[in-house]
C-alpha cells in the first residue's frame, strides 16, 4: 500500500498577532507571502541571541528566496509579526504555475538574479556583527533585546525631537513619524527594529497616540507631556549606575496596585507630599474585578520607599501612608521599566525567538 501524499499547501489570507512567528530559520518552505497590512521582523538566531536583519512593511514580499532554492527549500531566517499583520500566502505550487507561463528567457533572468541575491545575502551574513554580549570566560551572555542604553538613547531623542520640532496645539505636542524617523534612524542610527518596538511600548502605555496626517495616513503622533521622557531618562540612568541589590524592582502586580493608589489619591485631591491611601477599598475593588492582587503585593513599593507598611486600623481597615510626590514622578518610569522587561523576556523566551 503506497504512502498517503501530503496535501498541497493552499494559498489565502492569514492574520498574525503581535509577536507571532511566521516561520523559523531552517523550517521547510512551501509558500511565499505578501504583506497586506502591518510589519514583520526578520532575524537570525546566533549563540543564545539573535541578529535583527530588517523590518518588512505593507506591500513587501517575504519567503520568495526559498522558491528558487529547489534543492533545499528551507527558510534562511526567522520572521515574526511586530504588530497585527495581514499577509497573503501564495503556495509554491500556485507560484510555479505562474512561472511556467513566463517566457523562458525571462524566467532565466529571474532565476539568475535570485541566485546572485542569495549568494550576496550569505556573504553579508558571514560579515555581520551581532549585538549579543559575552559574559564571563568568553561565553555568550543571555540575549537582551533592549539594553538600558538603548532605552536611554531613544527616550532622550524623543524628548529633544518633540520639544524642538513638535507642534503645540490645545495642550498637546504633535510630531510626524517621518520627522522622528529622520533623526532617530538616519541621523542617530538607532536600529529600526528597536525603534519600532519602542514605539509600540509608548502606544501600549498610552504615552503617545497615533492620529491621521494630512494625507490620511496614521503617522501623526501626539503626547501631552514630553517632560515624561526626561524624568524617565533620569530614572533609567540612575538605575544603570547603582548596584543590582539597590535597583528598584516593582512586580506587575505591585505596578497595578500603585496605579490604583495613584488614581484614588488624585481623585480625592492631593494636598500634602504624603497622603493616606485607603487600601481596603482598593483591595475590595480588585476582588470585585477578579484582579489577583493582594496586600502582600505592595511590598516592592514599601522597599522602594514609595509607601509605608500597611496598617490595620479600626474596623480592620487597611491604610498606608504614600509618598505621593515620589510615586507620581516615578510611576511612568516604573511602567516603562516593566514594559521593557516584558519585551526582553518575550524575545528571549526560547532559543528560536518564539514569543
Amino acid at each position: 500500500m503506497s504512502a498517503t501524499k501530503a496535501p498541497a499547501k493552499k494559498s489565502g489570507i492569514r492574520t498574525l498577532a503581535p509577536g507571532e512567528v511566521l516561520f523559523h530559520e531552517n523550517d521547510a518552505a512551501e509558500s511565499l507571502y505578501i504583506i497586506q497590512k502591518g510589519q514583520l521582523r526578520l532575524y537570525r538566531p546566533k549563540g543564545r541571541g539573535f541578529v535583527d536583519l530588517a523590518i518588512l512593511r505593507t506591500g513587501e514580499v517575504i519567503g520568495e528566496m526559498a522558491y528558487f532554492d529547489e534543492k533545499n527549500r528551507r527558510r534562511s531566517c526567522s520572521a515574526a509579526a511586530i504588530t497585527s499583520t495581514d499577509i497573503i500566502e501564495i503556495s509554491f505550487n500556485a507560484f510555479s504555475k505562474t512561472m511556467e507561463n513566463l517566457n523562458p528567457w525571462f524566467k532565466t533572468i529571474i532565476n539568475t538574479l535570485a541566485t546572485r541575491l542569495r549568494k550576496t545575502n550569505e556573504r553579508v551574513k558571514e560579515l555581520e556583527s551581532n549585538s549579543v554580549g559575552f559574559g564571563a570566560g568568553g561565553k555568550v551572555a543571555d540575549y537582551v533585546f533592549f539594553h538600558t542604553t538603548d532605552i536611554l538613547k531613544m527616550m532622550s531623542l524623543f524628548y529633544l525631537i518633540v520639544k524642538n520640532h513638535g507642534d503645540q496645539n490645545e495642550g498637546k505636542y504633535f510630531i510626524h513619524k517621518n520627522k522622528l524617523k529622520f533623526y532617530i534612524l538616519d541621523i542617530f542610527a538607532i536600529h529600526e527594529v528597536k525603534y519600532e518596538e519602542f514605539l509600540n511600548i509608548l502606544k501600549n502605555l498610552k504615552i503617545i497616540e497615533v492620529g491621521m496626517d494630512e494625507d490620511g495616513l496614521p503617522k501623526l503622533l501626539s503626547l501631552a507631556n514630553p517632560d515624561q521622557f526626561r524624568a524617565m531618562t533620569v530614572f533609567f540612568n540612575t538605575q544603570r549606575l547603582v548596584d543590582d541589590a539597590k535597583k528598584v524592582q516593582i512586580s506587575d502586580k505591585c505596578e497595578t496596585f500603585l496605579g490604583a493608589i495613584l488614581s484614588q489619591l488624585k481623585a480625592n485631591g492631593i494636598k500634602n507630599p504624603q497622603e493616606v491611601s485607603d487600601i481596603s477599598s482598593i483591595l475590595k475593588a480588585f476582588e470585585q474585578q477578579n484582579i489577583p492582587v493582594v496586600d502582600e503585593d505592595l511590598k516592592d513599593a514599601v522597599k522602594a520607599g514609595l509607601c509605608e507598611d500597611i496598617i490595620v486600623g479600626e474596623g480592620n481597615k487597611l491604610t498606608s501612608v504614600v509618598n505621593i510626590d515620589k510615586l507620581d514622578k516615578m510611576f511612568p518610569a516604573l511602567r516603562m521599566m516593566n514594559a521593557v522587561k516584558k519585551v526582553n523576556e518575550a524575545k528571549a523566551k526560547d532559543g528560536r525567538g518564539g514569543y
